[in-house]
């Protein structure tokens, strides 16, 4: 389609603000952006809808329209809803680079802009995109007659002949042609193996900067995944960084090669996505009010209000998490921190997004399983209010709920691979509480928690309340010299002692230590007479100057060995 078109349509809102000779220019598609250097995602012909969220001042124009001129974009329509007029200084700039401008009228949503193109843009490429795009309304309508993100999966098989899933960053399947979501069907659906893979090599191909579609073979099958991106103004590290996006962005996973697509085919998913795109900012829309509920209670909680204040909040919160309980339910509370090596940007929103995600149960379906969850964000670190319906005993490490253990355990392998070599995912839980006056105690816990899964080796860990009795919680902390000193001082000496005569000191300390001092069965244990045993107790205690029979050089020993 051509620009001028778009002026001829009253519903887009649109106002040209200079250009006037490049109207005839093309459009090949759209691409709604906040990002100060969005160029790795555009390919050049399309429309670039933008809040102006990236302008700080003045200066910022001139880069970002060079920006998009030399990556051959067809014009730029901003919004006015930001700031009111359009910046002097961008008109200037777009002139200067004879980039053509826009308003969007503020009553205008930019996915309205963006279907209109996809439908008008589609139906003019080639034959096969008209079944796709020309039924859009019924794909993003919700009830009997439409189905979401699904159908537009369901239209691509049976028009192109098109087997396609949508999947989460963390490999959960969000939507699939029928047949595909666990029952039996026509389509074979992807276990959840297959789609944690194919969540990881995408992660892992965006990290790295690769452009998609990405192309993976798996099980002698070959699948492209193209990104699905919201509207731009999504978590993001800072304007002009990928890591936050891609740790929230869904993934369209086409069982095919599109290596030997010809362009028309390429664009053809590339306007799915922006279709399924829609789909997603609704879910994002939907979280709002969520949102702002864990905000309130964050900020009462922090802010030291009184427990009445918190608990009539939390009343209200109730019902909207959990629609019609009756009684006000336990919670949880956890904490999650997303921290980039480099120690750039605000990892809060990045960990919003992503612990929204985490916290849904791996084993749910569809874009909407979360709504039971609310989760701010203050700092660099998100926090989830988890609401329990029930809970038989708060102190049951098994009981209902949240555990530390099983929550990253499908998603390790995806956000392990996104996060390789430039990130860590911390997470910490607290134990359940009945009532408002338990929720500080229970932030503080989880913050414990997750500093002790913070010292432990790995891109994604994660640390419950239970730890926090233990010595478990002060054995990260000890400072690393301090540590080394410690263990030398304790454990050099059997060690070069067991060099020398392979004496299996060690083994035989660890083993005494663990049947707490029991001579008997410490001797049965490792298949030794007792005098022998005897004997090699004598000798660790000759070489280190303790005493094992005293309990200060039995606890000494054992955080050496623990610490070692």
């Amino acid at each position: 389609m051509r620009l001028r078109a778009l002026l001829d349509t009253d519903a887009l809102g649109l106002k040209l603000l200079g250009g006037e000779d490049e109207l005839d220019r093309g459009v090949r598609g759209v691409m709604t952006t906040d990002l100060r250097d969005p160029s790795r995602y555009l390919s050049g012909g399309e429309l670039v809808l933008t809040g102006l969220a990236w302008r700080r001042d003045a200066a910022d124009s001139e880069p970002f329209v060079r920006i998009l001129v030399q990556a051959g974009v067809a014009a730029l329509a901003a919004g006015e809803a930001e700031l009111g007029d359009v910046p002097d200084d961008l008109v200037v700039a777009c002139a200067r680079h004879r980039l053509p401008l826009f308003a969007v009228h503020e009553s205008v949503a930019f996915a309205t802009i963006t279907e209109h193109v996809v439908r008008q843009v589609s139906g003019e490429r080639a034959g096969d995109l008209a079944a796709v795009v020309d039924r859009h309304r019924r794909m993003m309508t919700s009830g009997p007659a439409g189905g979401g993100p699904d159908v537009v999966l369901d239209l691509l098989g049976s028009d192109l002949d098109l087997r396609a899933w949508v999947l989460s960053p963390t490999g959960r399947l969000i939507a699939a042609p029928k047949g595909t979501m666990g029952a039996r069907g026509t389509v074979p659906a992807l276990d959840p193996e297959a789609c944690a893979r194919l969540a990881a090599e995408h992660l892992a191909a965006v990290r790295t900067g690769r452009r998609g579609p990405h192309r993976v073979v798996l099980d002698r099958t070959t699948y492209s995944l193209f990104p699905v991106r919201g509207s731009g103004r999504g978590p993001s590290s800072e304007p002009g960084d990928p890591r936050g996006t891609m740790l929230s962005d869904w993934l369209l996973a086409v069982e095919a090669d599109a290596g030997d697509w010809a362009e028309e085919r390429l664009d053809l998913l590339q306007g799915v996505t922006q279709l399924i795109a829609v789909e997603r900012d609704r879910r994002d829309a939907a979280r709002t009010v969520r949102r702002r509920l864990a905000q309130e209670v964050l900020e009462l909680v922090q802010t030291g209000a009184a427990p009445a204040e918190i608990a009539a909040r939390l009343r209200v919160a109730a019902p909207v998490l959990l629609p019609g309980l009756g009684t006000a339910p336990h919670w949880q509370v956890v904490v999650a921190r997303v921290e980039w090596e480099d120690g750039r940007g605000d990892g809060g929103p990045v960990t919003q997004a992503l612990l929204e995600e985490i916290l849904v149960d791996p084993a749910s379906t569809g874009p909407e399983p979360s709504d039971r969850i609310a989760v701010a964000h203050t700092g660099d670190e998100a926090i989830a209010l988890v609401p329990l319906p029930s809970v038989t005993d708060e102190h049951d490490e098994a009981g209902p709920g949240v555990q530390a253990d099983a929550l990253l355990e499908s998603v390790r392998g995806p956000l392990t691979a996104g996060l390789d070599g430039d990130g860590r995912l911390t997470v910490g839980v607290s134990a359940a509480v009945h009532s408002a006056e338990g929720l500080r105690g229970a932030l503080e816990e989880a913050r414990h928690a997750r500093r002790v899964a913070a010292a432990r080796p790995g891109r994604v860990c994660a640390a419950g309340h239970q730890e926090l009795a233990s010595h478990v919680l002060l054995l990260p902390f000890v400072p690393d010299d301090v540590r080394r000193a410690f263990t030398a001082r304790l454990l050099d000496p059997l060690r070069e002692y067991d060099r020398r005569h392979r004496a299996e000191l060690i083994p035989t300390l660890e083993a005494f230590l663990d049947c707490d001092g029991s001579w008997t069965r410490c001797a049965t244990r490792l298949h030794l007479h007792v005098n022998t045993l005897r004997y090699r107790v004598g000798r660790i205690e000759q070489l280190t100057g303790r005493d094992l029979s005293r309990l200060e050089d039995k606890l000494d020993f054992f955080l050496a060995l623990r610490m070692s």
